[in-house]
């Protein structure tokens, strides 16, 4: 009945409309994630390691890391709430990459999350592994930054684990992340309770993945990068047993303060001489706390702000090697960092932990990382020759996978017609060629 229905508009009776057009899919574009994911053995590596406890795995339509990767597909391309499979059950973009005749339902994905567990949760973990390893294959970076942060998911309702944290100001969980500040992976991520502290088990945190780079990579160097909630003895001391690098920042304290007077008073001639512009000093001492076993390297930046009176101090405690305003430099590119949070929050909505049970949305969270990490690889290996290495997967999105195609079957053959006015097609040929020179990773 609805062939049958054809409407002529009143703004122009010669327009006409209706749903004849075929089999359409507004998503063309993630058939080159398909590509990449091919060469890399995403699908593959998640297929092999995912391990979910389910005695009727061999009778369902849909297996486990089938509603893995459909959720990780819809998340690349925008589709975020679970809700979302529903509408996309017969897209022919999708039901071709993941090789399904329908995707799962929605109800039959919450039946998934009831099914995941602590086990379920290490593989995901392992998997990442996994495929990181894949990439340093492809290339083997010279150096890591281990940059280490947490944040908030606020959360709504009876959520277990959620809890307030009076620094956010909000109800929710507080995950502890941790990206290499130089390519944007994101190596490791934790949920939380709402109401621990930052630093909270961060040696546990990051202890096996030193470890496991000091046995796999020993090449790379690594360096720890992290602010004042991440100033513990036993962070430290981990990284100098392991032969990691760090740069920490210090809260401030009235004995820091005494040891930057020789600093502090160079500031002050050069404020004599000239009060209103700006003006910096660089120095470092040796500083004991009384929880720390023994003297280590602080640096110290005194900066008085143009037209300011007051001078602002930051001290950072670190066993590299570079001069104090290299430290402090390198430290304050920590803040990259925040636009990988940003990337995961607003792009692929890291933050919406939609379950009740905790062990749920934790293993969301890791279906969420291996999404970003999937979507940064993808950038980094095969954007790079495109002005779109440097955009937010939002962006992204929008140029590259929301492109209209009518799909024609014939020959023997399924041809995605794409729409003859994108505007990107010569880049999307420049990304073929580049997963094409990508070589097949077992």
């Amino acid at each position: 009945m609805d062939s049958l229905i054809e409407k002529s508009l009143n703004f122009n009776r010669k327009i006409k409309i209706n749903f004849e057009g075929g089999d359409l899919t507004s998503d063309a574009g993630l058939l080159l994630y398909k590509e990449f994911d091919e060469k890399i053995g995403f699908s593959r590596t998640i297929k092999k390691n995912l391990h979910v406890e389910d005695s009727s795995a061999s009778a369902r339509t849909h297996k486990n890391e089938d509603i893995a990767l459909q959720r990780i597909y819809q998340r690349i391309a925008g589709y975020t709430t679970d809700n979302n499979a529903d509408e996309l059950r017969n897209d022919p973009t999708f039901t071709n990459i993941l090789g399904k005749k329908a995707l799962a339902s929605q109800p039959t994905i919450s039946r998934f999350n009831n099914r995941v567990d602590v086990k379920t949760l290490k593989s995901y973990q392992r998997i990442n592994e996994i495929l990181a390893d894949k990439t340093y294959s492809i290339s083997l970076p010279e150096h890591i930054i281990f940059d280490i942060d947490s944040t908030n998911f606020q959360t709504f309702g009876d959520q277990y684990g959620s809890d307030y944290n009076s620094h956010y100001g909000s109800n929710g969980y507080h995950p502890l992340l941790m990206f290499d500040g130089l390519t944007g992976d994101l190596i490791k991520a934790e949920l939380r309770s709402g109401n621990v502290y930052t630093s909270r088990q961060v040696v546990r945190f990051i202890g096996p993945i030193l470890k496991r780079y000091i046995t796999k990579y020993p090449s790379i160097t690594k360096v720890i990068r992290g602010d004042s909630g991440f100033a513990t003895p036993e962070l430290y001391e981990i990284s100098e047993k392991l032969d990691t690098l760090y740069a920490i920042r210090l809260k401030v304290n009235s004995t820091l303060y005494k040891l930057a007077c020789e600093f502090a008073e160079i500031m002050d001639k050069l404020c004599k001489r000239d009060v209103i512009s700006s003006h910096v000093v660089y120095g470092e001492f040796k500083y004991k706390a009384s929880s720390w076993g023994k003297e280590r390297r602080v640096v110290v930046k005194i900066e008085k702000p143009e037209g300011q009176m007051l001078y602002n101090y930051t001290f950072i405690v670190t066993n590299m090697t570079l001069s104090p305003e290299q430290v402090v430099k390198f430290y304050c590119n920590r803040g990259t960092m925040e636009n990988f949070i940003k990337e995961g929050k607003l792009g692929l909505s890291f933050d919406k932990m939609s379950s009740s049970d905790f062990i749920a949305n934790a293993n969301k969270l890791q279906e969420m990382v291996l999404a970003y990490n999937f979507n940064n690889w993808f950038r980094n290996f095969c954007l790079n020759k495109t002005p779109m290495k440097a955009m937010t997967i939002e962006t992204i999105r929008t140029k590259l996978i929301k492109i209209a195609a009518k799909i024609v079957k014939g020959g023997g053959y399924l041809k995605f017609k794409l729409c003859s006015s994108c505007p990107y097609k010569e880049d999307f040929w420049k990304i073929i060629n580049s997963i094409e020179s990508i070589p097949m990773l077992i």
